[in-house]
């Protein structure tokens, strides 16, 4: 398993040979499904939008794969910066999937009844 850390680094055992830890990662997990948390918070780098998309397309209608963000699907494209890499990897995301989008925060709804 590979986490972010606070500090922006990635800890966990990986061998890599292309020298991107994350394509790597998610290149050799056989995993029946793949949870990427936290989707948007911070700028990604062109390489790794495009290996993002090569990981999906990998995956697609085959695995199962999770995405949490608190950023709408509608400012994806904004976010990924490249159209048709955006296009691209929200065509294999929302194309067959079970997305339930949430219309506000869980931590939002806990706060406000503990308010009551």
């Amino acid at each position: 398993m590979l986490t972010r850390r606070p500090d922006g680094n990635i800890s966990g055992e990986a061998t890599t040979v292309s020298g991107n830890i994350f394509l790597e990662a998610m290149r050799t997990a056989k995993a029946d499904l793949i949870i990427i948390d936290d989707f948007g918070l911070a700028p990604l780098p062109d390489a790794i939008r495009r290996d993002l998309l090569e990981i999906l397309d990998d995956r697609y209608d085959r695995k199962s794969t999770l995405i949490t963000s608190q950023l709408p699907v509608e400012q994806w494209h904004t976010y990924l910066e490249d159209p048709t890499v955006a296009d691209a990897i929200l065509d294999r995301l929302i194309h067959a999937s079970r997305m339930k989008p949430a219309v506000s925060s869980l931590r939002m709804t806990s706060v406000c009844r503990g308010a009551i």
